[in-house]
């Protein structure tokens, strides 16, 4: 039977990474679903990308786009250092590039300009980094770059009146497009949660990896949920995105 296996944002923490696949003990017939944001933060976000080209050669695997992999793309492409991006983990980002050749980088930049905004599959569930506004779903979306920034979505969902029904009208309307939703882009740490969180029939699967968390992977259809150590103690000598 195929599990559908769905991986929170990794921000350039490869062995928690390796670690959390050990845990899941993927097989032939899982497809794995990642939701952004692969780079910017621990110390090894080139080789982050360079794991993952491979690991799509063995298995099926579906990325979506996150705004971190966003301005990494455009540093990659056009050599443009976003300030900001360099203060939220570009300069690590940077530096595990070092003496990249330029065969290695035209990988790299075929795998950034590859990722999916956004996934749906065959139970009618969506898989997108951040969310969208639209009423009519993602592919009305006028303003893109929602996919990979907006939080409202989930704000809407974490903080609505559990007693409203699906069938009323105050439901909000773009919950009902999909079966469920799975995000990643803001971490349940803000939360001071350190496990997947629910809100309606949205599911966030950040749970700070980039920060002092754990990468987390879940079950679509189960829910069983799989987490790696804390992904500093790989790193102790870094500070990922921590300030």
């Amino acid at each position: 039977m195929m599990r559908t296996l769905v991986f929170g944002d990794i921000h350039g923490g490869l062995k928690a990474l390796i670690q959390l696949l050990d845990r899941v003990e993927i097989d032939e017939n899982d497809r794995l679903i990642f939701l952004g944001d692969y780079v910017d933060g621990w110390s090894e976000s080139r080789q982050v990308i360079d794991f993952l080209m491979e690991l799509s050669q063995k298995k099926e695997c579906v990325f979506i786009r996150g705004n971190h992999d966003v301005w990494c793309h455009e540093w990659l492409k056009n050599n443009d250092i976003n300030d900001i991006w360099f203060l939220h983990g570009g300069k690590s980002t940077i530096e595990s590039y070092h003496n990249i050749d330029s065969f290695e980088k035209e990988k790299h930049l075929h795998f950034f300009e590859n990722m999916q905004d956004y996934f749906v599959d065959e139970d009618n569930n969506l898989f997108i980094h951040a969310g969208f506004s639209s009423m009519h779903g993602p592919e009305k979306e006028h303003y893109t770059t929602n996919f990979s920034w907006d939080r409202t979505l989930w704000e809407m969902a974490l903080t609505m009146d559990k007693r409203i029904q699906k069938d009323s009208l105050s439901y909000p309307k773009r919950l009902l497009l999909y079966n469920e939703i799975y995000i990643g882009h803001t971490p349940t740490l803000h939360y001071n949660i350190e496990v997947p969180m629910q809100g309606c029939n949205v599911w966030n699967i950040d749970t700070g990896a980039g920060f002092y968390g754990k990468l987390t992977c879940i079950d679509v259809e189960s829910k069983e949920f799989w987490q790696s150590d804390v992904v500093q103690n790989f790193y102790p000598n870094e500070k990922g995105r921590n300030k």
